[in-house]
C-alpha cells in the first residue's frame, strides 16, 4: 500500500549523505577526465580544476541554502517550484530527468568496457580505432539491464540499505584513486613535463575554459546533486545538507587534483613528443591504466582496474536512486501521473524508480553510447541555472524563515553564480546546446499537452517568461562563440562578457519576475516542512 511524500523516511545522516555527493562525483570521470584536461589544456589543467570546483562550489551553495530551508525530495526540480512555480520547475526537472536516466546507463556501460577484456561476448568487435570492442551484444543488452535491476532493487528497500552499501563502496572508490595517484607521484614523477611541449599553458586561457567544460571536469564535479535531490530524507537537514554538500566537493576536489597532478607529472617524454593535445593512451582499460602500463607499473593496473568496475558500480547506483526522487518531485510539480508520487512500505518512491529502470533500459537498445554521454551532459546543466535566481527569490518571498546557511554577499554571489552556470553551457558548446533544445521541446509539447485539461490558469506562465530570452539568447551566443561547433563569429574574450552582460541581465529580470508570496505559500502549504 503505498503512502504520501509526507512519510518519507529522515535516516540519512551527515556521513552517509556526504558519501552520496562524494560516490556520484566519483564515478568512471576519475579513469578519463586526466587526460582528457590535459589533452584541452596541458599542465594547466590543475588550474581548470580549481576553477571549476569554485564555479560549481557557489553554484552548490545556492541550492544549499534553500535545501536546508526547504529539504525536499528532487530537491532539484522541486527548488525552482517554490520561487517560479510550475513551468520553470517542470523544465529543469524535465531537463535534469533526461540527464540522470542517461547517467546509471552510462555508469553500467563504463563498467562493462573495463570487463570486456575479460568477457569479451559484452561487446562486438568492430570498436572505433584504438579498441577492440564496439556496442553492446545482446549478451551484453542483458548484463546491462540486470545490473540496472539490481540497483533499482537495492534503492526499492529503504534508503537506509542504499545508503550503508553506498557507503562500504565509496570507501574502495576513494581509497584506489588515491593509491594510484600516491605511486605515481612518488615513483614516477617528472617536474620538467610542466614546462614541455609549449609550457604550462599551451592552449591559453581559452584551453583551462575549454577543458573546464570538454575536459570532463564540470561533469565530474555536478554529482554533489545527489545530496540535494535526498535531502528531504536526510536526519537534521538544516546543518547536513550544506554541510555534505561542501563536504563531497571538497574531498572530491583534493582527489581530482591530486590525480591530475599525478597524471601530467608521470606521462613518459614519448607522450609528448606531438604535443599535450595528442597525448593518447590506446587500449581497453582506459588512459590512467595504459599511463601505468608505459610506465612499468604492471601492478597498478590491476588495482585500477578493481577501481574501474567499482566506481562506476557506485555512481550507478547513486544515481538510480537519485532519478526516482526526482520523478516522484516531477509528479508532485504535476508534470508526472500522481501515481508515481505514491511510497512503498520502506518509504521510497517505487512506482518512480520502476518506470525510470524501463526508461534507462531503453537507453541500450536505442541509442550509441557516444550520444548517450552527449545527451546526459546537455541534460544536466541547465536544471542548475534555476538555483541562483530561487535562492535570491526565496530571500524575497520568505524573508523571515530561518535560514542555517546563507549565501554570503548574495547581491554578488547570487548573478555571479547564475552567470557561472550560463558560462558552462556556452563552453559546452552549439552542438551540445542543439541537443539540450531538443530535449526541452519534447519537455514543452508533453508538459503542455499534461496540462490541457487544467488548462492555462494552472500554468505558472508570467514567473516563466524570463526563460524565453534567456534560452534564445544563449542559442544566438553559442552558435555565435568557438565552442563545439560555434561559428567563431565572436572572438574569445569578448564572449565572457557579452555573457556576463546578458545573463546578469537576465537574472534580475527573473528574481523580480518570481511568484507572489500568496503564490509561494500556497505551494509550501502542499509540503510539510
Amino acid at each position: 500500500m503505498g503512502t504520501s511524500n509526507r512519510e518519507m523516511k529522515r535516516d540519512v545522516g551527515l556521513i552517509s549523505l556526504t558519501f552520496v555527493g562524494v560516490s556520484g562525483v566519483i564515478g568512471s570521470g576519475w579513469l578519463f577526465a586526466p587526460m582528457l584536461a590535459a589533452q584541452t589544456a596541458g599542465p594547466a589543467s590543475l588550474i581548470a580544476w580549481g576553477i571549476g570546483g569554485i564555479a560549481i562550489m557557489l553554484l552548490a551553495l545556492s541550492f544549499a541554502e534553500i535545501s536546508a530551508m526547504l529539504p525536499v525530495s528532487g530537491g532539484i526540480a522541486r527548488v525552482p517550484h517554490f520561487s517560479h512555480g510550475n513551468v520553470v520547475s517542470t523544465a529543469m526537472g524535465w531537463s535534469a530527468w533526461i540527464g540522470y536516466n542517461t547517467t546509471a546507463p552510462i555508469e553500467v556501460e563504463a563498467m562493462l568496457r573495463y570487463l570486456a577484456p575479460h568477457f569479451p561476448s559484452l561487446y562486438t568487435r568492430d570498436g572505433p580505432a584504438g579498441s577492440t570492442f564496439g556496442d553492446l551484444t545482446t549478451e551484453g543488452v542483458i548484463v546491462a539491464t540486470l545490473t540496472l535491476l539490481v540497483f533499482t532493487v537495492l534503492n526499492l528497500f529503504g534508503v537506509r540499505l542504499f545508503t550503508r552499501f553506498n557507503a562500504s563502496i565509496t570507501w574502495f572508490k576513494v581509497a584506489i584513486p588515491l593509491v594510484v595517484s600516491a605511486v605515481l607521484l612518488i615513483d614516477n614523477f617528472e617536474i620538467g613535463n610542466f614546462t614541455a611541449s609549449g609550457g604550462f599553458s599551451p592552449m591559453g586561457m581559452k584551453g583551462i575554459l575549454g577543458s573546464i567544460a570538454s575536459g570532463g571536469i564540470i561533469f565530474a564535479y555536478i554529482g554533489f546533486r545527489h545530496t540535494i535531490d535526498m535531502a528531504g530524507e536526510a536526519k537534521n537537514p538544516k546543518i547536513t545538507v550544506p554541510l555534505s554538500i561542501v563536504l563531497s566537493l571538497v574531498i572530491c576536489f583534493l582527489i581530482y587534483g591530486t590525480l591530475q597532478l599525478a597524471f601530467i607529472g608521470a606521462l613518459p617524454e614519448s607522450a609528448l613528443t606531438n604535443g599535450w593535445a595528442q597525448i593518447n593512451f590506446t587500449g581497453d582499460f582506459g588512459p590512467v591504466s595504459g599511463l601505468a602500463t608505459a610506465v612499468g607499473l604492471l601492478w597498478l593496473v590491476s588495482v585500477i582496474n578493481v577501481g574501474a568496475v567499482l566506481s562506476p558500480l557506485g555512481g550507478g547506483l547513486v544515481a538510480v536512486g537519485s532519478m526516482g526522487r526526482l520523478a516522484h518531485a516531477l509528479a508532485r510539480n504535476g508534470f508526472f501521473p500522481s501515481y508515481l508520487e505514491k511510497l512503498n512500505r520502506f518509504a521510497v518512491p517505487a512506482r518512480a524508480l520502476l518506470i525510470n529502470f524501463a526508461v534507462s533500459t531503453s537507453v541500450f537498445v536505442l541509442l550509441p553510447f557516444d550520444e548517450v554521454v552527449s545527451l546526459n551532459g546537455a541534460a544536466i546543466i541547465l536544471s542548475f541555472v534555476a538555483g541562483p535566481i530561487a535562492v535570491a527569490a526565496l530571500r524575497k518571498l520568505d524573508p523571515d524563515r530561518e535560514r542555517s546557511f546563507k549565501l554570503p554577499v548574495i547581491f554578488l554571489t547570487g548573478p555571479s553564480a547564475f552567470v557561472i552556470a550560463t558560462l558552462i553551457i556556452y563552453w559546452s558548446g552549439w552542438n551540445t546546446y542543439i541537443i539540450l533544445a531538443g530535449c526541452l521541446l519534447v519537455g514543452s509539447i508533453l508538459f503542455i499537452a499534461r496540462m490541457s485539461k487544467a488548462g492555462l490558469s494552472e500554468m505558472d506562465i508570467k514567473p516563466a517568461l524570463w526563460m524565453i530570452p534567456y534560452l534564445g539568447g544563449m542559442a544566438l551566443i553559442s552558435w555565435l562563440g568557438s565552442f563545439g561547433g560555434g561559428s567563431g563569429k565572436l572572438p574569445f574574450g569578448w564572449d565572457i562578457v557579452v555573457i556576463a552582460i546578458f545573463s546578469t541581465a537576465i537574472y534580475i529580470i527573473a528574481v523580480k519576475g518570481c511568484l507572489s508570496t500568496k503564490e509561494y505559500e500556497t505551494y509550501l502549504a502542499e509540503e510539510d516542512i
